[in-house]
């Protein structure tokens, strides 16, 4: 799952408008921020196996320190806890968390089972909707348009940036998504995971940008 994270995130700023665009891209993809960490520090592991599922050539071997369901609870509740000392606003930061433990449970869908519960733990988890790329795109893709939707329906730019600058965003990050999905694949896994430490804190950035720039109706 990829833009349909950034959908979750999309809605929750409509959700709560008070916490920036760019704090929602972060909970919505903070599991796969840490995780390029943990590939480059040789903690979890990836295998660039093409064919795995028709979809992406991602053997997932080894990261149940982002990806298992435990941690990324963990992860959540450490991002909430964060963002209500900084903000002392319980709603929001119980919302900025729930966004941050969304991302498993979309990862769920479309991955193959390996998406451990737990750390050492043998069940492992997924639907498979990989395995059918018209699936896949129609899900994501429906995702994100409603998320979209339903954030640009509650807020308007006030100024130049935040008409183009959206869009320019939306732009982007579609061409990262098909790059991924049908471009060739990565030819190692240290490429992958500086690819989606940078894309993630670029995406990160521009949210924050492009938030200054805009605000809700009303």
């Amino acid at each position: 799952m990829f833009v349909g994270h950034f959908g979750v995130a999309f809605a929750a700023k409509r959700a709560m408008p008070t916490v920036s665009l760019g704090t929602w891209f972060v909970a919505c993809e903070l599991i796969d921020l840490v995780w390029p960490l943990l590939l480059l520090l040789g903690i979890e592991t990836v295998v660039i196996a093409p064919g795995i599922t028709v979809f992406s050539p991602f053997d997932f071997v080894h990261y149940p320190w982002t990806h298992s369901l435990l941690m990324c609870a963990l992860w959540a509740l450490g991002m909430a806890a964060a963002y209500w000392l900084l903000r002392r606003n319980l709603i929001a930061a119980t919302l900025v968390g729930l966004v941050v433990l969304s991302h498993w449970f979309l990862d769920a869908l479309v991955h193959r089972p390996d998406l451990p519960l737990a750390p050492g733990s043998d069940v492992k988890i997924g639907f498979g909707l990989w395995n059918s790329v018209p699936g896949t795109l129609v899900v994501e893709i429906a995702l994100f348009a409603l998320g979209l939707g339903f954030y640009g329906a509650g807020s308007r730019p006030v100024d130049r940036v935040g008409r183009y600058g959206l869009w320019a965003l939306v732009v982007l990050l579609f061409i990262a998504y098909t790059s991924t999905a049908f471009g060739p694949p990565p030819q190692n896994a240290a490429t992958i995971a500086w690819a989606g430490l940078l894309g993630g804190l670029l995406t990160a950035a521009l949210g924050y940008w492009i938030d200054r720039h805009r605000s809700a109706k009303g």
